[in-house]
């Protein structure tokens, strides 16, 4: 199988006015994200509120994704959970539409627990999905989850599993983390979690980023991407940056679906599920001041 990379999506996840996702607006804007560009979609992760979702209601995403006629190999959904059986299940589920992996939160709830505890998490995980098609990449967010991954566990999991263990989602914001596991593990496909550090990542041998924040810069990583041998490049990397610092100035699920809002003149982008909230007046103001200060654009 060919290792995923390039600009993947956190994709966002739209909601009916009961909190329920609206699936239809969900797949249009997954084609969308894929027309600008994208070389795939990370669904079902932070930015897609999935933490907040059922099982059953993730399920139904992925089958409504794939019933619309896009490629599991254009998708890594976000399968990881507390409990084992609900990864095993969505995992299990991801490989049934083809996936080209899937990027797996450690059990996040228990805090401090050591490597051997998370190892044994991972490969009950792997041995009760059994199947050789699964690809395992991390997700390394400890602002979040609060369960870091470290370089030692990730070594460990590689010699036991070294068809699965396929890479990591680094949301850390440490681009010396990013850079180091590029050095130390050759081959393992590290994604930066933000397109800020999308062009030193690929300098480094890594594979691209999983971002949250490419649900509207889109336009520009894929550029960033297609010019990472150019000279000009860099120039265009700090532009990435700056747009998204502005909106990372905001709490991002719904600094993003407000700025899908106003691109589309749909309000219903707004909803989020609590315990995330929508912007303030005040907040979304903001928001669009430093979103505009730089050359931020939307495709039609």
């Amino acid at each position: 199988m060919t290792q995923p990379g390039g600009v993947w999506v956190a994709a966002l996840t739209p909601m009916n006015p009961d909190l329920s996702p609206d699936t239809a607006k969900f797949v249009a804007h997954c084609k969308w994200l894929l027309a600008q560009g994208a070389n795939g979609l990370a669904v079902l992760g932070t930015t897609g509120e999935a933490n907040s979702f059922t099982v059953a209601e993730k399920r139904k995403l992925l089958d409504t994704v794939a019933a619309s006629g896009i490629s599991g190999s254009q998708m890594l959904p976000g399968t990881g959970a507390c409990a084992i059986p609900d990864t095993v299940e969505m995992t299990k589920h991801a490989l049934s539409h083809g996936a080209a992996g899937v990027v797996m939160l450690p059990p996040f709830y228990y805090k401090n627990v050591s490597d051997d505890g998370l190892f044994a998490a991972y490969s009950e995980v792997i041995q009760r999905v059994g199947d050789s098609k699964l690809r395992v990449y991390f997700y390394h967010f400890p602002q979040m989850s609060a369960t870091p991954i470290s370089h030692d566990l990730i070594e460990r999991l590689l010699k036991a599993y070294p068809g699965t263990i396929a890479g990591i989602k680094d949301s850390s914001g440490k681009l010396d983390n990013m850079l180091e596991m590029c050095r130390r593990f050759p081959g393992f496909g590290v994604f930066a979690g933000s397109e800020q550090f999308l062009l030193p990542v690929l300098r480094a041998g890594g594979v691209g980023c999983i971002s949250a924040t490419a649900n509207a810069t889109i336009g520009m990583c894929v550029e960033v991407l297609k010019k990472k041998d150019d000279p000009s490049v860099d120039a265009l990397q700090e532009e990435l940056t700056a747009q998204r610092l502005a909106i990372q100035s905001q709490v991002l699920i719904p600094a993003l679906k407000s700025i899908a809002a106003r691109h589309s003149g749909d309000k219903s982008w707004l909803t989020v599920r609590p315990p995330v909230a929508p912007l303030s007046a005040a907040e979304e103001a903001a928001l669009f001041a430093a979103l505009d200060g730089t050359q931020f654009k939307l495709a039609a």
